[in-house]
């Protein structure tokens, strides 16, 4: 192994040594000052225009790079400020009215849009950015750039909103724009006098087109590193930014529970207020006080087979805006703060034989949660995060209907801190530390990390890394506490044609993270190459392509045992007529699989698997759109195969209505997995039959860019059939139980609808009305029904009906003191 490695090492800088291009000095604006009025409604014939500095000549980027835009449909940009904030108009030129792409999607909904962007870098670090975009039809998107990438491998932070102004106007040779941006809105260092990194981008959907001011080589690490700038900002003032959104929402849930006494009706009355308070032009404050999250998204739940938590998305606005800095190091889950109670589960077998549990609260509730945020002029980003969840309690009553309260959560307290120093080349160093105090006789928790990433002076060469360590406070026996260690090493080729890194990873037995973060294993050693090629160039029959290589191989830590290794090969890229598509084919040689048991300790020889898959998705820009993916998996073990066919389909009936629907199917033949431990404890492993249906039904409708509805509707079913038993013997190897009796076949149905109303009234303000529906699974061993029969079935199971009213209203206290 370690030869192999050393030999791809010295092919792959072989293969890179060679000269690369210079490419030109980044373009420049120089930014004016302007003393007349402008008024935002899209049609850019105000006077203050006619002298404005001019951003023009747009080089594409995707699909041919480098191309000069046509003139016919040339793009012209205007850029001013003031006092109070930055102007931007322009021109966006098409030959004919029917070349604009337009759909009402709704903030931060790009759609089947034509848009123009502006990227600002005003701390110049080629690393963080603002970002602010708007279409023909005057919808408006924002977000925050920065080099922390998510689950999806994206480093734009869409969740992120400013208040501002914009317009837009389409007329017969193309569309104007105009937005007003005030210094509230987006945050830079306090000098005399700046100069701001600055790019513009267009997209022209209806040809695939994407256009740059500052010119994009696709093939270079970064979009930040190649802006041009916005130079000579003088004396501007950073606002006092000062605003409130309080909020007052009402709710009624219907639940028949049909208990006498008791009314299947419920209903609540909330308030709260959302604050956002400029300590310094860096550093901001947001605060919610008695948070109000019953509006958020239902989580798409599933039956999880898997010995590791299932990982939802956070669908809780303060937890998702702005929170770049804090998901630095992967150390922070924000599901943990209000999430399950610590003893959920431990409550069942505390109670006595003679008492029955009334309510457990599956959720804790949120006091109040604080961050502050931001960058100074010297380049260091500060994060602190702190939340409050108070005592949960159940109820458990006896045979005397005697009631009494059982604790399972106690106080807590939830604390991240992050420093993040920028360096020259686009690097950074950071430290996280997260935090986790609970009162009383429960542990706490405390991790730090040390990350670095840095970049050579070319922007080609890569070193980045990771150490880290988690401390439990008086977790085990005795008031003693848990410590363990975590780190990576990372060396890379980022820019050109061909890419690389090298990776290796090692976490000890006693590394936890899972108080405040998210983290499946510990106790491995693993070592991952990936190397790629790309295609930017367009040819007869695509557009671009990309092809690579990756491969893992992963040990034990202690003891020093092999447990997996993973290779695959991918190819994608989009085709001449705006379709992507790509395949990837792979095999995994058997391994020691130490999680599966559900025990210590324990581990499973598995099996070797090869698979295979490809996808397709339609031009998006057509009425019509498809999206189809095949996975096929071939295991070794009872000659096992696994099925899993996907196909999303949306139908864009005018400018207004969309409708999406999307059915994935799964079956599953042979595959072994745990099943159960018998009354010995042995674990007890099974050979069963798996076949899950997920289906999703959306509806989109948008009355203006101000007002819209939509509706999701999901059915999610998983039956598992068990054919076989088997005791998992100490060598790993599997030997038939033929005594074991137990019905562990499930049948698993979860349902539910969220339907929204939302009507932005003012610039922040919104009004929601919003209807959830959702049933309970429950426990069901019920197998050998047809969908249809055990859809009909779930809808007729329990289900739990929920309508809201919540009202939003933005304050900024610099207008309420204009209005004085």
């Amino acid at each position: 192994m370690k030869f192999k490695t050393n030999l791809a090492i010295g092919l792959t800088v072989l293969y890179c040594l060679h000269a690369t291009a210079q490419t030109p000095a980044p373009r420049q604006i120089a930014a004016k000052r302007t003393t007349q009025k402008i008024k935002i409604d899209g049609l850019i014939d105000d006077a203050a225009w006619k002298d404005a500095p001019a951003a023009l000549d747009y080089t594409e980027f995707r699909p041919t790079p480098f191309r000069k835009e046509d003139p016919a449909n040339r793009t012209e940009v205007y850029m001013l400020y003031d006092d109070e904030g930055i102007y931007l108009g322009g021109y966006c030129h098409e030959k004919t009215k029917d070349s604009i792409s337009t759909e009402l999607r709704g903030r931060d909904g790009f759609g089947n849009n034509d848009f123009i962007g502006f990227i600002f870098d005003t701390y110049n670090d080629k690393i963080n950015g603002f970002e602010y975009f708007i279409t023909p039809l005057g919808e408006q998107m924002d977000a925050k750039m920065s080099p922390v990438m998510d689950e999806h491998g994206n480093n734009e932070d869409f969740n992120w909103n400013a208040v501002w102004k914009s317009a837009a106007a389409i007329h017969n040779d193309g569309w104007t724009f105009e937005i007003f941006l005030p210094f509230s809105a987006i945050r830079f260092s306090k000098k005399n006098i700046q100069d701001w990194g600055l790019n513009i981008t267009r997209r022209r959907q209806k040809t695939g087109q994407q256009i740059c001011w500052n010119p994009i080589d696709v093939n270079v690490n970064g979009f930040l590193t190649q802006e041009g700038f916005w130079t000579g900002l003088e004396n501007i003032k950073p606002p006092l930014r000062l605003q409130f959104s309080p909020y007052f929402s009402t709710y009624g849930n219907h639940y028949p529970s049909n208990i006498q006494g008791k009314s299947n009706w419920t209903s609540s009355v909330n308030g709260g207020l959302d604050v956002k308070y400029g300590i310094s032009q860096a550093l901001t404050l947001d605060m919610t006080l008695i948070p109000d999250f019953g509006q958020a998204k239902s989580d798409p739940t599933v039956l999880n087979l898997t010995p590791f938590e299932t990982k939802y998305n956070e669908n809780r606005s303060f937890f998702t805006e702005g929170t770049e800095l804090f998901n630095k190091g992967n150390l922070f889950y924000s599901r943990r703060v209000g999430g399950r109670p610590l003893h959920y589960y431990d409550l069942y077998n505390s109670i006595g034989t003679n008492e029955r549990v009334i309510s457990n609260p599956s959720e804790t509730k949120l006091i109040n949660a604080s961050k502050i945020s931001g960058r100074l002029k010297s380049g260091l980003g500060i994060g602190i995060f702190n939340a409050i969840t108070p005592y949960t309690y159940a109820v458990v009553e006896d045979e005397n209907n005697v009631q009494r309260k059982v604790e399972t959560n106690p106080l807590t307290n939830y604390n991240i801190i992050v420093l993040d120093q920028t360096l020259k080349h686009n690097s950074s160093v950071s430290l996280i530390n997260t935090n986790v105090w609970r009162s009383g006789k429960d542990y706490d928790a405390n991790v730090t990390a040390g990350l670095f990433d840095f970049n050579d002076k070319s922007n080609t060469w890569n070193l980045s890394g990771k150490v880290g360590t988690s401390n439990l406070i008086s977790y085990l026996p005795g008031s003693k506490n848990q410590q363990g260690y975590t780190g990576n090493l990372i060396f890379g080729k980022t820019s050109g044609h061909f890419n690389f890194n090298l990776s290796q990873s090692f976490t000890d037995s006693k590394y936890k993270i899972n108080d405040l973060g998210y983290f499946t294993f510990n106790n491995f050693m693993e070592e991952n190459l990936y190397m790629g090629y790309s295609w930017s160039k367009p040819t007869k029959w695509y557009n671009n392509l990309r092809s690579n290589f990756n491969a893992s191989y992963s040990r034990r830590l202690k003891p020093s045992v092999y447990q997996n290794a993973n290779f695959n090969v991918n190819m994608n890229g989009q085709l001449k007529n705006l379709w992507f598509t790509g395949f990837f084919i792979g095999y995994e040689p058997s391994g020691n699989d130490f999680y599966e048991p559900h025990a210590d300790g324990r581990f499973f020889k598995g099996w070797s698997s090869t698979f295979f898959g490809a996808w397709t998705q339609t031009n998006n820009a057509k009425k019509y759109q498809i999206y189809t993916e095949l996975l096929y998996i071939k295991r070794s073990l009872f000659d096992s195969k696994k099925i899993q066919w996907e196909i999303r389909q949306r139908y864009r009936f005018n400018d207004k209505l969309t409708i999406s629907y999307g059915v994935q199917i799964e079956p599953q033949k042979n595959n072994t997995g745990f099943a159960s431990f018998d009354n010995n404890n042995n674990i007890i492993f099974g050979r069963r039959e798996i076949k899950t249906v997920e289906n999703t039904l959306g509806i989109k409708y948008n009355f203006n860019k101000k007002m819209g509805f939509r509706a999701d509707i999901r059915h999610y079913w998983s039956e598992v059939g068990y054919k076989e038993f088997f005791t998992l013997l100490n060598n790993g190897k599997l030997e038939t139980n033929s005594s074991f009796s137990e019905n562990v076949n499930q049948n698993y149905n979860a349902f539910n609808v969220d339907a929204v109303f939302k009507w932005e009234f003012a610039p922040g303000s919104f009004i929601n009305l919003v209807w959830k529906n959702y049933n309970f699974p429950g426990e069901d061993h019920t197998l050998d029904l047809h969908y249809v029969k055990n859809l009909s079935n779930t809808l007729s199971l329990t289900h739990d009906n929920n309508i809201s009213f919540k009202i939003i209203y933005f304050l900024d206290y610099l207008q309420l003191k204009k209005h004085k």
